[in-house]
């Protein structure tokens, strides 16, 4: 029997998660607030149509919006999935929120005897594309039963962390710390070695091999080397997640200093209008303060 799921939120990771899933045989309705986006979705062989009749007929609503707030609404609001989504059927929440929020959705979801996984993702966009994210994956052996064939579509790795709500999203806040310093340390090393007469190339060619590097820094430095910010994931993702970082931190007594100045520098980017380019430009920040001048591209924003 063909397996069938919602995929709600096509940006650029929902997109690349609904492809990666029709690609793999499933039945995909795919929703969005832009028409353009759906449409697209459809050229490559996806379903649209009501949330409402799409929630009878499947098995998997994947929600791959910005925030939690979002999430909410899409699932809870006035037109919201769970409501006609059948007894069994599982929600798949991929968006980073806080841990105690995963466990209240959870909660609301099994009031409507739909199944919860909160299930965060980590890869970027081009991952999403191949079907191969990193998934850190909580909730109930029924719920990850009946949405494997959805993780085997749309993912490379799953971690199960635990049968109750909010301990994939506690794992995904300790990854999102870590990528948010990661990338403005990288920025910081990057504009200091310019300061210092070492090129963004002769960066690029030395640090990945030295013990200084990173995943962040051998993904996002060549953003700044070719000049193109062209987002893959955008500066204003950082304020919202490290903004959940230091939320968390803070309601546990947590200090957390080095998450807060590196969500000081993409708020100072945001704030300079950098908001909706590549999240490398944080570079810019850098480069403005110290007087540097960074590469250009032909796609640079």
């Amino acid at each position: 029997m063909t397996i069938k799921v919602a995929v709600i939120g096509l940006g650029s990771m929902g997109y690349g998660i609904a492809t990666s899933a029709v690609k793999a045989g499933l039945t995909v309705y795919g929703f969005d607030v832009n028409a353009a986006q759906v449409s697209r979705f459809e050229a490559e062989g996806g379903l649209t149509g009501s949330v409402a009749d799409a929630g009878k007929n499947i098995s998997t609503a994947i929600i791959v919006v910005l925030n939690a707030a979002q999430t909410e609404a899409t699932l809870f609001g006035p037109n919201g999935i769970v409501q006609h989504m059948t007894k069994g059927s599982v929600v798949v929440a991929c968006a980073t929120v806080a841990p105690d929020f995963a466990r209240d959705m959870a909660a609301r979801c099994a009031a409507h005897d739909v199944l919860y996984i909160d299930a965060p993702i980590s890869g970027g966009s081009i991952k999403a594309a191949t079907g191969a994210l990193t998934i850190m994956a909580a909730g109930p052996d029924k719920a990850f039963d009946a949405a494997s064939p959805v993780f085997d579509a749309i993912s490379e790795k799953v971690f199960r962390l635990g049968a109750e709500a909010g301990a994939g999203s506690a794992m995904k806040a300790v990854n999102q710390l870590l990528a948010g310093v990661h990338i403005a340390a990288m920025a910081e090393a990057m504009t200091f070695g310019i300061s210092q007469g070492v090129t963004p190339e002769a960066f690029m060619e030395v640090i990945p091999d030295c013990a200084g590097t990173s995943w962040m820094l051998e993904n996002r430095g060549p953003h700044i080397v070719e000049g193109d910010y062209t987002p893959h994931s955008s500066v204003n993702i950082w304020p919202k997640d490290l903004g959940i970082v230091l939320d968390i931190a803070r309601s546990s007594g947590f200090g957390a200093p080095i998450a807060a100045a590196a969500l000081q520098q993409f708020l100072a980017a945001s704030g300079s209008g950098l908001g909706h380019e590549d999240d490398a430009a944080v570079a810019k920040v850098y480069a403005r303060n110290a007087g540097l001048t960074l590469p250009t591209g032909k796609r640079d924003a």
